[in-house]
C-alpha cells in the first residue's frame, strides 16, 4: 500500500532529557508491517521495542525497511548510545544493554504519545530522519520516595519506576523506615511488622499548627519480602538500582516502640510509633544488643536488595539520651572517644565494617560526617553543599541532594491554592538551574560527585496522586540536571519541550502540576522610578492584565512593556490564547511605600540558595509568601548577623517601620535574637539618631503562626511625631547555634527576612 505523506504522523523531536548532540536531517522512516526489527545483540531491548511498536507494525503497510540494535564497543560510555534514522534504516548502537535501553527510551519519545496506550492502530507513523549521539553527565541519577510517613501500593511504586526509566534515571532510593513506620518484612523480629509498622493515628494539618489534631485512625502496613523482590526485579529490567534506606541511629522511634531495650531507656511502653512529624529523641542505644539486632535485620535486607549501596540514614540523631545513658557513656570511655559526636562516628563506622564484610558499601546523609567520616562511606549531602565539599576533599564519593534545589516536598508555586506542603519554595526553574558540582569544589575533586537525586518526603502526601503532583514535572527537570551536559541546558527550550511532554504524562495518567501558563512578576527601578514587569515562558501567547483588582479577560489590555508604579496597585494578569484564558490568574499587591526604589545595602550576602531578589527585594513593595519562605522575596542568611542600611536619597518623614521574619524550626529557621532599628539624619550629625528595640507583634501584620512581625511606630497616644531621616539602619542578630532539644540542634540557625515597609 502506497504511503500518502499527508496521512503520516511525524513526531518532531522534543526530548527530555536533552541529548548531547541532535542533528535533524531530511526525510523520515515509515513504520509498517514491512519494518523488520533486528536485535541479535540486545534481544531483551529488541523485544521491548517490538512490543511497544506492535500496534503500528501489525496494522499499516509500507516500504521494506529495518530497525537494527547493534552492539558497538567503540561507544566508551557504558550508558551512552547513538541513533541514526534515514528512510530505510534505523540504527541504535550501544556498548551495553543499559545504553541500548536508554536509546530505546529516546526512540519512544520520538513517537506519538498516544502510542503509550496502543491507540494508534490505524495510523501511519514515521520517525524524523536524524542523528543522535548521547551519554549521561553523571553516574548517579536518582529519585527518592519516602514510604514510612505514607505508604503506597506496589503498582504505584512500579509506575514511579517506569517514569524514572523513561527519563533515563538509574537509582531509586527507597526510604523504608522512620519514626512513623517500618515498611519492610523482617522474619527474625516479628514485632517490627506487628507494632513498628503501624501508628495509632496521624496528624491532621501542618506540624507548625499551634494546636495539633489527629485523625484517630490506625495507619500502616509493610511490603512483604515477595513484593520487595518483585519490585527490585521490575526495576532491574528497567536499568534501575533500588537502594534501601534503613535509618540509624536516629529516626528509630518506631523500632524502639516494639523493642524498647534497643533504646537508652528500657521502660516498656515509653515510646510509641510516632503519630506526628519531626525529630524525636528516642534513638538507638550503642549497646552490643543494638548492633546485633541491626546486623540481623541487615542480613535479611541484603537478601532482598542486591545493590552495592545500603543507605543507613545517619541524619537528625539527637544526642540527649546518649549524654545521660550509662551504656553510651561507658562506650565513649571504653572506645576512647571524645564526645557523643565521635560516638555517632563509632556507630556508623561499626555498621559500615559489617556491611563491607558482606561486600556492600554504605551511603548516608551528611550527618555521618559528625565526629569523622567512616572509611569507605559515600555522603548524601542535603544540608547545602558543605558536607559534599568536605567529603570530596577527603576523597569520598558524594551524591548531591540539597534542600534548596532537590526537595520536592517544598511548594512549587506561590499561589495560595497549592496543596499543603512542608514549607519552602522550590519552583521548576530552580530545580532546572541546579548544578550538582559545588562552586567551591576544585576541578580535580569534582570527580567525587557521583550525581544528584530529587527527594520526595511524604508527610503531607497521603495519596499517590499527590505524590505525582509534587514529583512532576520537577522530576523531568532533575532528569536533565543529571543527564544532559551543562552547556546543552536551556530553560526556555526545556519549557517548550515540557509543554509537548505533557501529552505523554496525560496518556500515562500521571497527575503532574501544570504551572506552564503561570506568570512571573518582578519590580524594577530605573533612575529613581519603579516599574513592574510580567513574563511567561510559553511562546505565542498573550499576557492580559488589569490594575484595579478585577479579573483579566480577553478584552483586557495586552501587556507589551513594563508597568509604571508610583502608587499602591493590585495587578491581576493571565495568559491567553486567541480563544480563552490558559492557567491561573496571577495576582500581585504592590504596597508602594517611602523606601521603594531607594538604595539598600546589606553587610553580608544572602545565602546562595536563598538570595531572594537581592537586597533590593526587601524594599520593592512586594511581600513574600506567608508559607513559602524560599520564594524570590525572602532573603535567607545562615548563621550570620546582618546590618541593613537604607538610603532614602533625602530626608523623609518617618511614621513607622515594619518587617517580618520566618519561624520554621523544622527547617532550622529561627527568629532573630534581637533586631535594632536606628535613624540618621542627612547630615549624619547624630542629632536625630534613635536606637530602638522593636515591638514584637504576634498577629497585627499576619495570621500565620510561623511568621513574627516587627513594627516600630513613631507615635504616642495615636499622635505621630514628625521624625525625619534619610538613613535607616536595621541590625538583625541571628539566633546562633541551635541548642539540644530543638530541631537542627548543633547547627547554625537560619534567618529569613522579608519586605521592610517604611511609611
Amino acid at each position: 500500500m502506497a504511503c500518502n505523506e499527508s496521512e503520516v504522523i511525524i513526531q518532531q523531536p522534543q526530548l527530555i532529557p536533552a541529548p548531547e548532540r541532535l542533528e535533524i536531517r531530511q526525510g523520515n522512516f515509515l513504520l509498517s508491517t514491512n519494518t523488520e526489527i533486528i536485535a541479535d545483540d540486545f534481544r531483551q531491548i529488541g523485544e521491548l521495542l517490538e512490543s511497544y511498536l506492535e500496534p503500528v507494525l501489525a496494522n499499516t503497510d509500507g516500504v521494506e525497511n529495518k530497525v537494527s540494535l547493534i552492539k558497538d564497543s567503540s561507544i566508551q560510555n557504558p550508558e551512552g548510545y547513538s541513533i541514526e534514522v534515514n528512510s530505510n534504516h534505523i540504527e541504535l548502537k550501544a556498548s551495553t544493554k543499559e545504553g541500548a535501553f536508554y536509546g530505546f527510551q529516546t526512540l519512544r519519545q520520538l513517537l506519538p504519545a498516544a502510542l503509550e496506550t496502543k491507540k494508534l492502530k490505524d495510523r501511519r507513523i514515521a520517525i524524523q530522519a536524524l542523528r543522535i549521539e548521547d551519554q549521561p553527565q553523571f553516574l548517579y541519577r536518582g529519585m527518592h520516595l519516602d514510604v514510612a510517613r505514607h505508604m503506597y501500593s506496589v503498582d504505584f511504586i512500579k509506575k514511579y519506576i517506569d517514569a524514572m526509566a523513561m527519563l533515563k534515571m538509574n537509582t531509586f532510593h527507597w526510604h523504608l523506615t522512620d519514626d512513623q513506620g517500618w515498611r519492610v518484612e523482617i522474619d527474625k523480629y516479628p514485632k517490627l511488622n506487628q507494632i513498628s509498622s503501624y501508628r495509632d493515628e496521624t496528624l491532621i494539618g501542618h506540624y507548625s499548627d499551634q494546636l495539633h489534631q489527629f485523625d484517630g485512625k490506625r495507619y500502616g502496613g509493610f511490603y512483604t519480602k515477595a513484593q520487595i523482590k518483585d519490585i527490585v526485579a521490575y526495576a532491574e529490567k528497567r536499568m534501575i538500582t533500588v537502594i534501601p534506606e534503613i535509618e540509624m541511629p536516629g529516626h528509630s522511634q518506631a523500632v524502639i516502640a516494639a523493642y524498647p531495650e534497643l533504646g537508652c531507656a528500657s521502660i516498656e511502653g515509653e515510646a510509641k510509633v510516632a503519630t506526628k512529624w519531626g525529630v524525636f529523641e528516642n534513638i538507638y542505644c550503642t549497646k552490643d544488643k543494638t548492633f546485633n539486632f541491626l546486623e540481623d535485620v541487615l542480613d535479611e535486607v541484603l537478601e532482598l536488595f542486591p545493590s552495592k549501596y545500603i543507605h543507613i540514614g545517619g541524619d537528625e540523631a539527637p544526642k540527649t539520651n546518649w549524654k545521660t545513658c550509662d551504656n553510651c557513656q561507658a562506650r565513649i570511655k571504653s572506645e576512647g572517644l571524645e564526645d557523643e559526636h565521635e560516638l555517632q562516628n563509632y556507630f556508623i563506622t561499626r555498621m559500615e565494617k559489617y556491611l563491607n564484610s558482606k561486600g556492600r558499601q554504605i551511603i548516608g546523609w551528611d550527618e555521618i560526617l559528625e565526629g569523622g567520616l567512616a572509611p569507605n562511606a559515600t555522603v548524601m549531602s542535603w544540608r547545602g553543599t558543605k558536607g559534599a565539599v568536605e567529603a570530596a576533599k577527603s576523597g569520598h564519593n558524594v551524591v548531591m541532594t540539597p534542600t534548596s534545589h532537590c526537595y520536592f516536598d517544598y511548594y512549587q508555586a506561590d499561589t495560595e491554592d497549592e496543596p499543603l506542603a512542608i514549607g519552602g519554595y522550590l519552583p521548576l526553574e530552580k530545580v532546572y538551574a541546579f548544578n550538582p558540582i559545588p562552586e567551591e569544589l576544585p576541578v580535580e575533586e569534582s570527580k567525587y560527585v557521583l550525581g544528584a537525586q530529587g527527594n520526595v518526603w511524604t508527610e503531607y502526601m497521603p495519596t499517590e496522586k499527590q505524590v505525582e503532583y509534587m514529583a512532576f514535572p520537577r522530576m523531568l527537570a532533575m532528569s536533565e540536571v543529571v543527564w544532559s551536559a551543562t552547556e546543552n541546558k536551556n530553560y526556555e527550550d526545556f519549557i517548550t519541550r515540557l509543554e509537548h511532554f505533557h501529552q505523554r504524562l496525560d496518556v500515562l495518567d500521571i497527575n503532574y502540576a501544570n504551572h506552564l501558563y503561570e506568570i512571573d512578576g518582578v519590580m524594577t527601578s530605573e533612575n529613581g522610578k519603579s516599574f513592574y514587569e510580567l513574563e511567561t515562558l510559553t511562546k505565542g501567547k498573550d499576557i492580559r492584565y488589569t490594575l484595579d483588582g478585577s479579573e483579566p479577560t480577553l478584552n483586557s489590555e495586552v501587556y507589551t512593556s513594563q508597568i509604571p508604579v508610583s502608587e499602591s496597585l493590585n495587578i491581576k494578569s493571565a495568559v491567553f490564547n486567541s480563544e480563552k484564558q490558559l492557567g491561573k490568574t496571577f495576582s500581585q499587591t504592590i504596597n508602594y511605600h517611602k523606601a521603594v526604589g531607594a538604595k539598600i545595602t546589606i553587610d553580608k550576602e544572602p545565602h546562595k540558595s536563598y538570595p531572594g531578589s537581592g537586597p533590593e527585594g526587601l524594599i520593592n513593595g512586594v511581600s513574600g509568601s506567608d508559607t513559602r519562605y524560599g520564594d524570590k522575596e525572602w532573603l535567607g542568611f545562615w548563621g550570620d548577623d546582618i546590618e541593613i542600611t537604607i538610603d532614602l536619597g533625602e530626608e523623609k518623614e518617618i511614621n513607622s517601620i515594619e518587617t517580618r521574619c520566618y519561624n520554621g524550626n523544622g527547617q532550622w529557621i529561627y527568629l532573630p535574637l534581637t533586631m535594632e532599628i536606628s535613624l540618621e539624619s542627612e547630615s549624619n550629625d547624630n542629632e536625630l539618631d534613635i536606637s530602638l528595640e522593636p515591638e514584637l507583634l504576634l498577629s497585627s501584620l499576619t495570621n500565620n503562626p510561623n511568621l513574627k512581625a516587627y513594627k516600630r511606630d513613631y507615635s504616642k497616644d495615636n499622635k505621630i511625631y514628625q521624625t525625619k531621616a534619610r538613613y535607616i539602619k536595621i541590625k538583625v542578630e541571628n539566633y546562633g547555634i541551635i541548642p539540644q532539644g530543638k530541631q537542627g540542634a548543633g547547627n547554625k540557625a537560619w534567618t529569613f527576612i522579608d519586605e521592610i515597609i517604611v511609611n
